[in-house]
């Protein structure tokens, strides 16, 4: 069981305003098409080929490798779009996938296949799934603690995952809404070093973050991790506001308010600033990928289909990346394990992994 942070020193001068293509605006974004990889027929023709015979023997999915999934000419291609999430910019879209002509599992046997590539998959909740399913099931979050937003058709609001790179497939869109959102938590970082730098200090501290009933039972019902952290020369951001508004129903946990709350709202108000955030409509077959330490994510409100055939559908995929950048020890208790390549993910005693193939 890993140890409770303390809390850490925020006395030191803050980390310099970070540079490079992590830190960008999202209208120069919109200005730009080299955050999107168009497949080729020829690359769709390899996926294809390898996917087909393992979907119909109906290969359990958690069990495929990148051995299973051999790519060689797309291969090499997703080693340079992973560089580009994690060492760049922060995301990428890959667009292309013939979803509408898949069954399911052909669609997971691709996608999942595809994510070998990039990382290694890990769970994203307490039954074990490493295979998600993003789709209104109509879940209550306000008076289900353990429910998701994605189980919803709720706006997401800005945040981040535990986990180093999370994945989106677009089986089918809704009716009207829904729209992905991105922004740059290093530029938010950048924003309040010049605006507010005091503020910016409170966020090097710990906050609380809702479990939603998602731990072992040796542990609390919530973790305590900063916002921002500084280690070992990257700047990584960990943020989840309606967790952090969630755990207020721990009755040990003292009420967040002045300088603390202030810089929560701020994080909040830069990241819904339309000069520095990024929309992107889903067609049926993106792919796209984020990196959860430089990049936050989110999802407008939507209204689905009523034909349960149309209704909006994505599968998700979270991913541990080998080689990835360190993590400070404040991260163990919300992550579990902060070891690159295997780290992240929701652990469950004695959990088994399995990637259905309906929502639930």
């Amino acid at each position: 069981m890993p140890t409770e942070p303390k809390m850490i020193d925020t006395n030191d001068l803050l980390p310099p305003p970070i540079e490079g293509p992590s830190a960008w605006y999202g209208p120069d974004i919109t200005n730009s098409t080299d955050w999107i990889y168009e497949l080729g027929v020829g690359e769709v023709a390899e996926i294809e080929a390898v996917m087909k015979p393992l979907a119909e023997q109906e290969i359990e999915i958690s069990s495929i490798t990148q051995n299973d999934f051999s790519l060689p000419t797309l291969g090499p291609k997703l080693l340079a779009i992973r560089d580009d999430v994690t060492k760049g910019r922060g995301f990428a879209l890959m667009r292309g996938l013939p979803v509408d002509h898949w069954s399911i599992r052909e669609s997971a046997t691709a996608y999942f296949g595809i994510g070998t590539h990039l990382g290694n998959v890990v769970s994203q909740n307490a039954m074990g799934h490493i295979l998600g399913h993003v789709r209104d099931v109509g879940r209550d979050v306000v008076n289900d603690p353990t429910a998701r937003l994605y189980q919803t058709n709720n706006r997401q609001r800005y945040h981040t995952d535990r986990t180093d790179v999370v994945g989106l497939l677009c089986l089918r869109t809704a009716k009207t809404g829904g729209s992905s959102s991105l922004v740059s938590s290093m530029t938010i970082y950048n924003e309040m070093y010049k605006r507010a730098p005091d503020l910016l200090r409170e966020l090097f501290e710990l906050f609380p973050i809702d479990h939603r009933g998602e731990v072992g039972p040796d542990k609390k019902g919530y973790a305590m991790s900063p916002i921002y952290s500084w280690y070992r020369g990257f700047l990584s951001a960990f943020y989840t506001r309606s967790y952090i508004d969630s755990s207020r129903r721990f009755a040990d946990l003292p009420p967040i308010g002045g300088a603390r709350l202030a810089a929560l709202d701020m994080v909040d108000e830069l990241a819904n600033d339309p000069t520095i955030n990024l929309h992107m409509d889903f067609k049926p077959g993106d792919m796209q990928w984020v990196y959860n330490h430089t990049s936050m994510h989110d999802r407008t409100a939507y209204e689905d289909w009523p034909e349960e055939h149309r209704k909006r559908h994505l599968l998700r995929l979270w991913l541990s990346i080998p080689g990835d950048r360190p993590l400070p020890e404040t991260y163990r208790y919300r992550w579990g394990k902060i070891e690159a390549g295997d780290r992240g993910g929701v652990h469950v005693p004695n959990g088994k992994l399995i990637t259905p193939l309906k929502a639930s």
